[in-house]
């Protein structure tokens, strides 16, 4: 989402970034970890898997019980039955109830001694309680466990009235059966029928099964807790990590869009070592870039205008006078001023433009190999074809084919070669020499052009190819360059990954040494092409 700027009345004031989507970094995060932790919520539901387990342990341990007791039964004397239901009873806590043919009730452990269980009605609980089976309740609709029937004692104690009897008839098989009790803990019920008709019933109030089940669920919801307030917490720590830095460099970012500060620092976030420390210092380093680059364009745009005013004035100048103006003579003179302001505009305009949108043009020119010592050689052929002004000679030191070979545009590095050897023609004295040198050392192919004039002092080496700075040879006319034809090489040579420099003649005579360095083209493939 991009974000939306606040804009405070102060400038000074830190940019407000409102993030325009619903969720931001933060909450994301947060999000995906506490996902993370609902698959520990799961626990749940082995929880209710393990009550199931108990119960149907409970049920078949019952059963199991209550048979032995009924083989007992069928193998004591009567008088001795009874005192057998009461110390079943006493020992394993259940209630013990007895049923003749007819399905009347004919013992009852209760009735023979203290009721082992008391079934508690909710009203008269604590409020712990309530809240315990609350959360029964809501684990249990969570987890889609069933819900087993509530217990009940009939209002006629009959053997008919105990559907476990009933199917333990039928079946001649123990039966268990499993039920709510009215404050919602197990009720574990076993029936057994005699071989004379007779049944036996069992009930347990299973409290034992709510405590370790409630135990359970406590304990994962303790670690569950801890887990969540861990993951809260390391994701709060992650988010400020990751958010307060991109926050920072949105609202640098802000700064140089609306480009209220002229100098804005985008943190560096140096002791970030991360992929945010490295966006970070790239920033950093692309917004320096930037300022480096509108400096130069209304450093151009200044230039420009400066230079442009000094042939507009002398052409409105002349111009003017025309009107004013009745020798011939006088006229034409001023006519011929103005035919040369408006050449050396023309020429301006021509090189103001080339220089303006070299670095643009060069960015998506495709790049082809270049044989150096073939091109000089020639342009050296052309040039004496065309005459070389005041005698000047121009020799060319070529070297063996195909070594000299570089990857660029030809057109572009013939305007640097021509600019160069235009300037050491300019300075050169009358009959004077011009040299060209190509050589290849350590993968890059140097091009060299020495004149024999003044040569440009050492303190003058770097300003030379500045825009507009133009030094030119006694008795030359004024205007006959724009003072852009060195700024224009350096641009086409670093375009082309190389780098222009002046320096001494190395035979220590007078004059200047104009190099060129480019890389040296990479072998490829006859069938590929190179950019």
């Amino acid at each position: 989402m991009a974000p939306d700027i606040a804009s405070p009345k102060n400038e000074d004031a830190p940019l407000a970034v409102r993030w325009s989507g619903r969720l931001s970094l933060t909450p994301r995060i947060l999000a995906v970890n506490v996902f993370a932790l609902a698959l520990l919520a799961g626990g749940f539901f082995y929880l209710d898997s393990y009550r199931t387990r108990i119960v149907d342990d409970r049920l078949e341990q019952s059963a199991r019980e209550l048979k032995l007791l009924a083989i007992g039964l069928d193998n004591a004397p009567p008088d001795r039955q009874n005192a057998l239901i009461a110390a079943y009873a006493r020992q394993t806590g259940d209630r013990v109830r007895r049923y003749d043919a007819a399905g009347n009730l004919v013992a009852d452990s209760f009735a023979m001694d203290a009721p082992r269980y008391r079934l508690r009605l909710p009203s008269e609980e604590e409020w712990q309680r309530h809240v315990a089976r609350f959360l029964d309740k809501a684990v249990d609709r969570i987890v889609s466990a069933d819900r087993p029937p509530n217990f009940e004692e009939p209002a006629v104690d009959r053997a008919s009235a105990w559907p476990e009897l009933v199917l333990a008839a039928k079946t001649r098989q123990p039966q268990a059966m499993n039920r709510y009790a009215p404050d919602r803990t197990f009720m574990i019920s076993a029936a057994v029928a005699g071989r004379d008709g007779t049944g036996l019933l069992a009930t347990e109030n299973a409290r034992d099964i709510t405590r370790i089940v409630r135990a359970e669920r406590l304990r994962l919801g303790i670690v569950l807790a801890a887990a969540v307030l861990a993951s809260v917490l390391l994701s709060l720590f992650l988010a400020r990590t990751i958010v307060q830095p991109l926050q920072r460099l949105a609202r640098a970012a802000v700064r140089v869009r609306l480009g209220r500060a002229r100098e804005v620092t985008v943190p560096r976030l140096p002791e970030r070592r991360d992929e945010i420390g490295m966006l970070a210092r790239a920033l950093s380093d692309m917004s320096h870039a930037l300022r480096q680059r509108i400096d130069a364009t209304d450093a151009f745009a200044a230039d420009v205008s400066h230079e442009l005013k000094n042939p507009i004035a002398s052409l409105r100048s002349a111009l003017d006078s025309l009107e004013r103006v009745d020798r011939p003579d006088l006229r034409d003179q001023l006519m011929a001023i103005a035919q040369d302001d408006v050449r050396r505009l023309d020429r301006l305009v021509t090189d103001i433009a080339e220089a303006s949108r070299i670095d643009a043009q060069l960015s998506r020119t495709r790049f082809e190999p270049i044989d150096l010592g073939l091109l000089i050689e020639r342009m050296v052929l052309a040039r004496e074809a065309r005459g070389v002004p005041r005698g000047i000679r121009l020799a060319f030191a070529r070297p063996r084919k195909e070594v000299a070979v570089v990857l660029g545009e030809e057109q572009r590095i013939v305007r640097v070669l021509d600019n160069l050897i235009d300037n050491a023609i300019s300075f050169s004295p009358d009959d004077g020499l011009v040299q060209i040198i190509a050589t290849v050392a350590d993968n890059e192919v140097l091009v060299s052009v020495e004149d024999e004039g003044p040569g440009v002092p050492e303190g003058e080496r770097e300003h030379v190819f500045r825009r507009f700075h133009s030094v030119r040879p006694e008795g030359e006319a004024f205007g006959k360059h724009s003072g852009l034809g060195l700024a224009i090489a350096r641009s086409i040579v670093e375009g082309h990954q190389g780098k222009i420099s002046i320096a001494d003649r190395e035979d220590m005579q007078s004059g200047a040494r104009f190099i060129v360095r480019l890389p040296m083209a990479v072998e490829r493939d006859p069938g590929m092409m190179s950019e």
